[in-house]
């Protein structure tokens, strides 16, 4: 790995975010400072907080410590989604991206327990 980029959770997380943020376009106006800027933070700090786990990838625990906050946005755009659509979309519309969350929530896990398994920093 030569860059956060090469990372599938990263561009997995980022494409989501791009997907979130023009969902919430379509949001009735009054939801666009509640609820939908509220996702689209949690969205695009999952990116964010692989990006800067992996910025500190020479420290292993800061690189988990990273990963363990992408992993709670993750949780939390699950959250957010699934309001959104049950209030905005009578649980109907969003099925398939709350699942894409889902399923980056537990690739993030698995590449949390990897790098704890197998990432060694630099000297040791």
């Amino acid at each position: 790995m030569k860059s956060y980029r090469d990372l599938e959770i990263y561009q997995t997380a980022y494409r989501l975010a791009i997907k979130v943020h023009r969902m919430t376009l379509t949001l009735p106006k009054y939801e666009m400072y509640e609820q939908g800027s509220q996702v689209r933070r949690s969205t695009k700090s999952i990116k964010d907080n692989i990006v800067e786990g992996y910025g500190r990838k020479r420290y292993k625990q800061e690189f988990i410590r990273y990963l363990v906050f992408a992993h709670a946005s993750s949780d939390e755009a699950i959250s957010q989604l699934t309001m959104i659509d049950e209030i905005h979309f009578e649980s109907k519309k969003l099925t398939d991206l709350i699942s894409e969350y889902e399923i980056l929530g537990r690739r993030i896990y698995k590449f949390m327990e990897y790098v704890e398994q197998n990432w060694n920093e630099p000297g040791t």
